[in-house]
């Protein structure tokens, strides 16, 4: 008994430890973007024409740059071939604007190229769509009848255990994906002359830490999957 409390203290917390974690990362990645939207670079271009440049010169034509609303909503959307880029990226000619664009762009260029872990994610995205939003209840309802009703419904609570662990295979999946997005964008960058100097290690220290939410996100995952399977054994 002692054992099965000491594993769930420690099980919360981990999981209160990474969610006060990711809490700093987003507020020092919030921070950084906020410092180097103010620095203008030198090409003064704005993030819109650094991510139609980019798509040029990766030879991409069929790619849409579109603004969208909010803040750090930048995205790519394979399903109709839009770089998403958030309203203070698409007309800035800020230092983060510019990193934004070109990550956003390097999604666009593993689409492109049909970069393997793009593919995987872009595949599991109407599954995950479905987990995280029914996952935990499925866990309760199975913990309910195995309880109510018998060992026999124990299939309920691996199915949602299943879902969990999905959710966790998605987050895992992500991180090549984002860190290779922000390699081609710095690649991109540097050697097109983009950027220069200063402006280089400005725009990966914000990409840095945007893959570090990612990061977090991804431990999270993995952790609280690990708490689930405990669940049922304590």
């Amino acid at each position: 008994m002692e054992n099965l409390f000491n594993s769930q203290t420690f099980d919360w917390i981990l999981l209160i430890v990474i969610g006060i974690v990711g809490m700093i990362v987003q507020a020092r990645l919030q921070s950084v973007f906020n410092k180097y939207s103010q620095v203008r670079f030198a090409g003064g271009l704005t993030g819109r024409e650094v991510a139609e440049k980019m798509l040029a010169a990766n030879g991409i034509t069929d790619v849409r740059v579109v603004s969208t609303p909010g803040s750090l909503t930048d995205h790519f959307d394979p399903r109709n071939k839009t770089v998403n880029l958030s309203e203070p990226v698409y007309n800035s000619n800020s230092v983060s604007a510019a990193a934004v664009a070109a990550h956003e762009c390097g999604h666009a260029v593993q689409h492109a190229t049909h970069y393997a872990p793009l593919g995987l994610r872009s595949a599991l995205v109407p599954a995950i769509q479905l987990t995280s939003r029914w996952a935990i209840w499925v866990i309760i309802g199975g913990l309910v009848l195995i309880n109510s009703l018998g060992p026999q419904f124990e299939i309920v609570y691996w199915i949602g255990i299943g879902m969990i662990a999905l959710s966790a295979l998605f987050a895992l999946v992500t991180l090549p994906v984002e860190y290779n997005a922000s390699h081609r964008a710095m690649e991109w960058l540097t050697s097109s002359g983009t950027l220069r100097g200063e402006e280089v290690s400005q725009a990966q220290t914000a990409l840095n830490w945007a893959a570090r939410t990612y990061l977090v996100a991804a431990l999270s995952a993995v952790v609280t999957l690990i708490y689930y399977l405990g669940l049922r054994r304590r």
